[in-house]
Order: structure tokens, then C-alpha cells, then sequence
């Protein structure tokens, strides 16, 4: 049996609850209900709703606050939040939608009208959880911010890495680092900025490379993240073995026991590219494989 989809509706009317209750489950839905933002956040606490509709104005904290805290929770980025509200002037609509809501319906309710926006946000919170699935299976490096440089969302391999920038207290990247706040300064340095650019490089031995790969949105940015070793190293390789800067990179990583896809994906070349150079560091070094072609890596900078 195909499992239904979870619906957490809050508003401070019974009314308006119990109108939604009906017309929800009769959609197929499963609908919890909370009369208050404090309630709402207690739910939350236990379960994660697939869709939250909530009152734009409510008693004690409205529904633009609780949106906020929400949305800080990285559990529920990705969680469509839908404002019912009274309020139609659009910088109230703006205010709504700032706070980190998708969309609005306006009171009275059409309830059609519901049911219909809440399929169609539901259907685009699925596409974007399977694409961040896919691309956390694919073990890509990559993370999103806004304009501030809020954290968004990260993969568990860029979570991994951000948490070498983390203090040493035994938190984890993706909890500590909350966000990049050189964005904000990288935006402004110009109006043009291009995919496979270097965003930002931070961090001590070794070093993490924030690499632009695109805007997803007209608040969200996409980075890259690569890791790069001492400076010194690679030197060392291209002085001592006669390579150029490139081939000092992928062999200075062979040497650190990384696979062709791995390397890859921390240089942001293709994996063709990386065999390439591998094929001219043999060349050069005078040998027929990766791991004679490791040895020397390992014996130069040691």
C-alpha cells in the first residue's frame, strides 16, 4: 500500500482546521493539526511533514516567525511551506516568501485551490529530494547557499569536508559551519561570474577550493568544493620531476591513493582528462602504471 503522504496544517481557528481535516484526508492525505506555532514546533520535534500549511497571522508567534525557525532546522529545507493568509498586499506576500514559504493562499480558502497547490509542491519537493539523492549517491562535493552565504543544503561528502573547517570541539561540519560568509563579498566583487571559477579557498593543510558551478535558483548558488594539498608538494613534484603544474596535481593524488574518478572530482576535470595526464606523468617518469607511478610521488615529497 502506496504510504500516504503527511500534511501538517496550523491555524489558530478550529474551524478552519477542522474544513481543512476533512477536505485533506478525502484528498488522500494524512493531516496532523496545531492551533499554535509553539504547537507546530513540538510536532516537528517528532515528526517530518511532507507539506507544512500554516496561518500567515496567529496569536503570540505568527506564521512568518515560525517559518523562519523552521527553515533553520536543515531537516525541513526542502520541506514546502504554503502561508493561508488574509493578507494580499504583495509586500506582505514578499514577506511570506523571504521567510523561506513557496507559496500562499489567500482566506477565505478556496479549497479546490488547496488541494490542487499542494500537489504541485509536493510533486517539486520530490524531484528536488530525488536530484539531491542522486547526487549524494554520485558522491559529488557540492552545497548551496543564498545571496548571504546561508547554507542551504550540503551532500554528506561536502558536510565531510566543511568539517575540516569546523573547531576542533567534536561538532560536525554541516551542524557547525551554518555559512559561507565570504559569498556575500564574492557576489559583489562583480556582476559576471563563471561556472569552474574559484569562489574562495580556505582552511589549513589542505586547503578547500569553493568553486562556482551555477545559480539553481535567484536565491540559491551552487558550489563545488575540491581539496587541495600543500602547495609545497606539488612544487616539489613538478621541480624535482620535470611535470607541469597540472600533472603535479594528479600524480602529487595518486601518490595519496585516490582513484581516477575521485581525482577527478576534486580537480573538477573529467575523467578522461585525468587519464590523460596520467599517460604523460608515465611518459615522463618512465614507467607503466599507477603504482610504480605512486612509489615515486611518495618518495619525492616524503
Amino acid at each position: 500500500m502506496k504510504q500516504r503522504d503527511v500534511i501538517l496544517v496550523v491555524d489558530d481557528t478550529p474551524g478552519t482546521l477542522g474544513v481543512l481535516n476533512e477536505v485533506l484526508e478525502d484528498a488522500g492525505y494524512t493531516v496532523l493539526m496545531a492551533q499554535s506555532a509553539a504547537a507546530a514546533m513540538t510536532i516537528l520535534e517528532r515528526v517530518l511533514p511532507d507539506v507544512i500549511l500554516i496561518d500567515a497571522v496567529m496569536p503570540g508567534m505568527d506564521g512568518f516567525e515560525a517559518c523562519r525557525r523552521m527553515k533553520r532546522n536543515p531537516a525541513l529545507a526542502s520541506v514546502p511551506i504554503i502561508f493561508m493568509t488574509g493578507l494580499t498586499e504583495s509586500e506582505d506576500v514578499v514577506r511570506g516568501l523571504e521567510a523561506g514559504g513557496v507559496d500562499y493562499v489567500t482566506k477565505p480558502l478556496q479549497l479546490s485551490e488547496v488541494v490542487a497547490r499542494i500537489r504541485v509542491h509536493l510533486t517539486g519537493a520530490r524531484r528536488t529530494q530525488s536530484a539531491q539523492a542522486a547526487l549524494d549517491t554520485a558522491g559529488r562535493f557540492l552545497l548551496a547557499t543564498d545571496m548571504e552565504g546561508e547554507l542551504q543544503w550540503a551532500t554528506p561528502q561536502a558536510a565531510t569536508l566543511l568539517g575540516q573547517l569546523a573547531p576542533q570541539d567534536g561538532s560536525s561540519g554541516i551542524e557547525t559551519i551554518a555559512a559561507c560568509p565570504w559569498v556575500g563579498d564574492w557576489l559583489a566583487e562583480a556582476t559576471d561570474h563563471h561556472p569552474g571559477s574559484v569562489a574562495a579557498t580556505l582552511g589549513e593543510g589542505p586547503l578547500l577550493q569553493f568553486v562556482y558551478v551555477g545559480r539553481m535558483a535567484p536565491d540559491e548558488i551552487l558550489f563545488r568544493i575540491q581539496e587541495m594539498r600543500s602547495s609545497t608538494e606539488e612544487a616539489r613534484l613538478r621541480d624535482r620531476l620535470g611535470l607541469t603544474a597540472r600533472e603535479a596535481e594528479v600524480l602529487l593524488w595518486i601518490g595519496h591513493g585516490k582513484g581516477t574518478k575521485d581525482i577527478a572530482e576534486i580537480l573538477g576535470m573529467s575523467p578522461r582528462t585525468v587519464q590523460k595526464h596520467l599517460e604523460q606523468i608515465y611518459a615522463k617518469l618512465g614507467v607503466e602504471n599507477r603504482a610504480a607511478a605512486a612509489a615515486i610521488a611518495i618518495r619525492t615529497i616524503g
